[in-house]
């Protein structure tokens, strides 16, 4: 490759969302065509999304959503994408107005994209516009995982979260941030803890709000206490009746992606079935009109529309395959090093697991924030943006 194809090979492009009106038509005939299952035979969700949820969200997706309002929130936020590692990456780039702003990749995961995070982008970029210092602004990069949103799907296996991990570095490298921090939930917590543990030139710290370790090995932790305990017995009752998706992704995520693909109603359904907590509120929204926080009915919408206009239902359940499937060129891949760096986590009373102060300990010897929110769940930056990004401002304070 020539100086001047590897020079263009790493441009950084402005990009806009335009969807067809062929696409939006599409959508809607497909949402006339659903054909429905007959209604559960339990009263809560053991048998999954319930029908009385996807009927309220389906009315509303039907009748009363603008299907424009994806392309209106992102186009109103700096967009570009660049190629690493042989992948088109989309992002979003908000640089804050405030002097000394520290960057910060933040990551989102799955069913999540950036749309998740777009109203804590005020309030990270902007603190003084929301009870911040501005000593705590931040210049943002929102990355959109590859084969999630507008980042192009890989074409080859490999892509499981250490190797993004390195695409992340790679792209506030080519930002020109020589000093940096990141942060991430769900996958992009996985993601996060990997970049940390990678240690690449110019990260900082970093902080998530899902404990990684603690979903990958829960029996090395400790369970001395009521409070351990507890968070055991949550992530044993998630594995063995709520992570359905989990396993089907990270097994056969060609399967899924059929139906994920075919119908905008089974995509929906399959979205919104990730935790109870998570559940129960969405299904509030929609079925009662009342959302927590920002969990409304036009946000949860703006997701699910995103995923089916970019056609990513099958590619998004691959990256599961990707991070955490036996049959995975990357699995039995030895375990990474603990961080050096200093690392920040925040707890949500929502999460699938409520993680002690112990835990974070263990796994993470440069601990150097606990935090503990009083709202909040699993999609915390969604559903609690000014919150979150108060987590996040306190978690980095010392870094500055």
């Amino acid at each position: 490759m020539t100086a001047l194809e590897q020079q263009a090979d790493h441009a950084i492009r402005p990009f806009a969302v335009r969807f067809r009106r062929e696409a939006l038509d599409q959508l809607r005939r497909r949402l006339e065509a659903t054909r429905w299952p007959t209604r559960e035979l339990v009263g809560d969700r053991s048998q999954g999304v319930q029908l009385a949820t996807m009927r309220a969200l389906h009315r509303y997706w039907e009748d009363e959503y603008d299907l424009r309002r994806v392309e209106s929130r992102l186009n109103a936020l700096p967009q570009f994408t660049t190629e690493i590692d042989g992948v088109k990456i989309h992002f979003v780039h908000v640089k804050s107005q405030h002097r000394d702003a520290l960057p910060l990749i933040m990551t989102h995961g799955w069913p999540g994209s950036v749309i998740e995070m777009l109203d804590s982008v005020g309030p990270l970029t902007d603190p003084t516009a929301h009870g911040g210092a501005a000593t705590d602004a931040f210049h943002l990069v929102l990355p959109s995982l590859p084969g999630y949103g507008f980042s192009a799907e890989p074409a080859e296996v490999g892509w499981d979260l250490v190797r993004t991990a390195r695409a992340w570095a790679e792209l506030m490298r080519r930002l020109g941030y020589d000093r940096y921090v990141a942060q991430g939930g769900d996958v992009g917590a996985g993601i996060t803890d990997a970049i940390g543990r990678l240690g690449p030139q110019g990260l900082a710290g970093i902080h998530t709000n899902l404990l990684v370790p603690a979903l990958n090995d829960p029996s090395s932790l400790p369970n001395g206490t009521e409070e351990e305990r507890a968070a055991l017995a949550a992530i044993k009752e998630f594995q063995t009746t709520g992570n359905g998706y989990f396993v089907e992704m990270a097994t056969r995520p060609q399967t899924i992606g059929y139906a994920l693909l075919d119908s905008p109603s089974a995509l929906a359904a399959w979205m919104i079935d990730h935790d109870t907590d998570a559940y129960y509120k969405i299904a509030g929204a929609f079925v009662d009109g009342k959302p927590s926080g920002n969990l409304t009915r036009d946000h949860v919408l703006d997701n699910v529309t995103a995923y089916w206009l970019t056609g990513t239902g099958a590619s998004t359940a691959r990256s599961y395959w990707e991070a955490y499937g036996a049959d995975a060129p990357t699995a039995g891949r030895p375990p990474l090093p603990a961080p050096r760096v200093p690392v920040g986590f925040s707890t949500f009373p929502g999460e699938i697991w409520r993680t002690p102060r112990s835990w974070a300990e263990a796994s993470y010897p440069t601990l150097s924030y606990f935090g503990v929110a009083a709202r909040g769940g699993h999609f915390a930056a969604w559903e609690e943006p000014e919150l979150f990004a108060a987590e996040v401002r306190a978690a980095f304070r010392a870094l500055r």
